[in-house]
């Protein structure tokens, strides 16, 4: 699949981005206008909000949960993390005015923009693969299809626990508090490959660890208490 690649104008939401970065993601000669995320735009109609956590989970640094100037600017571009200090400073973040552990955390969601349009490409297809998830319209079937093979019809799951995801999970966010998150197998490497959909509960509970480490880390701790529930069921918490 040949696409355009024209640069489009930076975003008026992407206050530090670099110029000249964005590009046009529609099929190469195309007619109309340019967009970078054309198969996202049958996501629009029938679930804004799940296109909205699309780009933002595939793009943008961990908004700070408090508005303070120690927390250092709230979503920005994942690519512009990659820039040097002085290039940040040039664009309005003094990397020097946060506390350090700000910095890391900004530093470690760094990504370029090519991975993080993969991304975004990759969790819309996987949010078609959802139960209950609308049926992608013929084109951008064809368009997700051709990257990544056939939409999984009902068996995109967690890719921690394993169990399917459906997709009314989306509707149920609450401000601060998602349903479904956005997760990485091998944490801080933000890539298609390796990036998908997990419930809030695992993706807490694989915390640092990848995926494996989370495993070995869970069967250790049943090897031990397995025993210890057998020999003592009285420890059992009653209702």
């Amino acid at each position: 699949m040949e696409l355009c690649g024209n640069i489009i104008p930076t975003p008026s939401t992407a206050k530090y981005d670099p110029d000249n970065l964005h590009r046009c993601y529609r099929l190469k000669n195309h007619t109309g206008r340019c967009k970078e995320y054309p198969y996202l735009d049958h996501m629009h109609t029938v679930a804004p909000g799940v296109r909205q956590k699309i780009i933002r989970d595939a793009t943008k640094t961990t908004g700070a949960s408090w508005k303070s100037s120690d927390a250092g600017p709230n979503r920005i571009s994942r690519w512009t993390m990659l820039l040097s200090d002085d290039e940040l400073l040039q664009l309005g973040i003094s990397m020097s005015a946060l506390k350090q552990w700000v910095q890391d955390k900004l530093r470690e969601k760094a990504a370029p923009y090519e991975d993080c349009m993969a991304v975004a490409q990759k969790l819309t297809w996987l949010a078609y693969g959802m139960r209950n998830a609308p049926p992608a319209d013929d084109w951008t079937r064809d368009y997700l299809e051709s990257l990544f093979g056939t939409i999984p019809s009902g068996d995109t799951g967690c890719f921690v626990c394993l169990k399917p995801l459906d997709f009314e999970l989306f509707h149920k966010a609450r401000r601060g508090k998602a349903e479904i998150e956005t997760g990485h197998r091998t944490p801080r490497s933000h890539t298609a490959e390796n990036t998908g959909f997990t419930h809030r509960e695992c993706n807490i509970a694989q915390g640092p660890l990848t995926v494996d480490e989370f495993y070995d880390w869970m069967e250790n701790v049943l090897s031990r208490a397995r025993p210890h529930v057998l020999n003592n069921p009285s420890s059992l918490p009653t209702k």
